[in-house]
């Protein structure tokens, strides 16, 4: 037997400054460490995650801004290098590290919701030799022993490979049932890191089967008692006490919730601190006021939100069952139970085939303006749809010969904040481009840092509220956070914007769209592959 031997986990950093970028250096992938952790149990292995844009003090960096590998692989050379893509925009870079691990001598694997059929052989093409093509915990234990034994890797199920030039596929491994039988997070074994905002997660699969959505299957859960478990252990580790759920339905399993809800109630009353913890819901969950108040005294304080859009003809497009009027009234009595609101939004959805709706790009954005307005959102985040690999959307797009050619506009612009198809007319590539933006340039504005520090001057103001402090305390609170996050917002728009200018976007968005309209398509991405 050899020496143990060193399995590194790699989180690609974002391609460049976007909207995400302010909060990336504060937290980390939940799914990569869930891996890592796994592959801890692997015998004869060491673990370490590598978050290219969580490096902080001491993570050594490479000029390109990401981290030195060339160095970490001199220093500690990994016999296998995992790699993260669950976001699409950063293969380009997964694609380069995994080039370089992989011209050192080590096994590279990847895996992720990027890596589906279609974009599979583009792996092996770019320096991968194995992909996980389902969910990663069961495959990278099974995969790093049979590599460590000497045993043919081609017969653990859930990964392809390449045979004789073409993709060829193990048995499929089944989505994992027990989620309580697999080993807790463990963020200790990230290198580098400081995470402020712990990711943590109970729920896999959504029901809802959104066009736009590559999150797919029936929900599976973990028990209300495997997520207080993460909690606490970060909690009483590292004294952090901010969380977010990643579940991107919280409260499906409701009774199950429920009692999570209380469990945590019961664990801050016991260590005497207060959880700040973020969920995403389904905004018709308003109607559940026990779900509210539970969640409340658990410690939730933030929601996210997928409005989506305030147009019933794109709600239709996407499968949403509420109306905009609707949404309103749901928004203000989430708002009544005291929670912050962050909505998030896509401009510009591409109405189904045989549909017709022209409607221009400023009554569209007027309209997202107003529906924030009156809905009195605390944050927002506008988005453009994109056809990501593996969703209905880009199989619909693609089929009407929509989706601008990838050889000018690569996955490294697949991060939502680009135009990646012609988009329905009188609507243009452009003005769906510059109209995101716009939207986020009105609510976020450096006017708001006067009105941050003349509301650090009003706290005179709860003392009109004599017969109820708790409410006018928390009217006041609402307005100084919100007006922080409003001129802080303004910053990351500006930086951002201003990325955009360097890299020159506007030319390779009229190249994309000319070469589309005359037909300079490239050719599939992907050829037949045999199962």
């Amino acid at each position: 037997m050899k020496k143990r031997r060193l399995f590194r986990m790699v989180i690609p950093m974002y391609p460049a400054f976007n909207v995400y970028s302010f909060i990336a250096d504060k937290t980390t992938s939940l799914g990569a460490v869930s891996v890592a952790t796994a592959a801890r149990e692997a015998e004869g292995w060491e673990v370490e995650v590598i978050d290219e844009n969580n490096l902080r003090r001491f993570g050594p960096r490479h000029a390109d801004g990401g981290a030195d590998h060339a160095l970490i692989q001199r220093l500690r050379p990994a016999d296998a290098v995992g790699f993260y893509g669950g976001l699409t925009s950063t293969i380009p870079r997964l694609y380069k590290v995994a080039r370089l691990y992989r011209e050192a001598g080590a096994i590279t694997i990847a895996g992720g919701q990027h890596f589906v059929e279609e974009t599979i052989p583009e792996a092996f093409s770019s320096g991968i030799d194995f992909v996980a093509t389902g969910e990663g915990e069961e495959t990278i234990r099974e995969l790093l022993c049979a590599l460590r034994h000497g045993e043919d890797p081609r017969a653990v199920p859930g990964i392809a490979y390449r045979e004789n030039e073409s993709v060829a596929y193990s048995p499929a491994r089944p989505p994992i049932q027990d989620l309580d039988a697999l080993p807790l997070p463990d963020f200790s074994l990230l290198r580098y890191a400081n995470i402020i905002l712990y990711p943590v997660g109970r729920v896999r699969g959504c029901g809802m089967n959104c066009e736009f959505c590559s999150v797919k299957g029936a929900p599976r859960y973990a028990s209300a008692e495997r997520l207080v478990e993460q909690i606490s252990r970060v909690v009483e580790t590292t004294g952090r006490r901010q969380f977010f759920i990643v579940d991107d339905l919280f409260g499906q399993d409701r009774d199950e919730t429920l009692r999570m809800c209380a469990l945590l109630k019961e664990y801050q009353e016991h260590i005497g601190k207060r959880l700040r913890i973020t969920a995403q819901i389904r905004l018709d969950k308003a109607r559940d006021t026990a779900l509210l108040t539970a969640m409340r005294q658990a410690g939730v304080s933030a929601l996210a939100i997928g409005f989506e859009s305030p147009i019933a003809e794109e709600l239709r497009a996407m499968r949403k069952a509420l109306r905009p009027e609707e949404m309103i009234a749901l928004t203000r009595i989430i708002h009544q139970f005291g929670f912050f609101i962050h909505g998030m939004f896509i401009f510009g959805y591409p109405m189904e085939d045989g549909v017709r709706f022209e409607m221009p790009a400023a009554e569209r954005a007027r309209r997202f303006r107003s529906f924030i307005r009156k809905a009195r959102i605390d944050t927002i985040q506008v988005v453009l749809p994109v056809p990501l690999p593996g969703t209905q959307l880009r199989e619909r797009l693609a089929r009407r010969d929509r989706i601008f050619p990838r050889e000018v506009l690569g996955w490294e612009y697949y991060d939502a904040g680009f135009p990646l198809f012609e988009p329905d007319p009188p609507l243009t590539a452009e003005e769906m481009h510059r109209a995101g933006l716009m939207i986020m340039g009105r609510f976020y504005q450096g006017r708001y840092l006067f009105l941050f520090l003349l509301n650090l001057f009003t706290i005179p103001y709860l003392a009109l509220h004599v017969f109820d402090i708790k409410s006018g305390w928390r009217r006041w609170y609402r307005r100084w956070r919100n007006y922080f996050f409003r001129f802080t917002g303004s910053k990351v728009l500006d930086k951002w914007t201003s990325q955009l200018q360097k890299g020159r976007f506007s030319n390779k968005l009229r190249e994309a769209g000319r070469r589309l309209r005359a037909g300079q398509t490239p050719p599939p991405d992907c050829t037949r592959a045999s199962r």
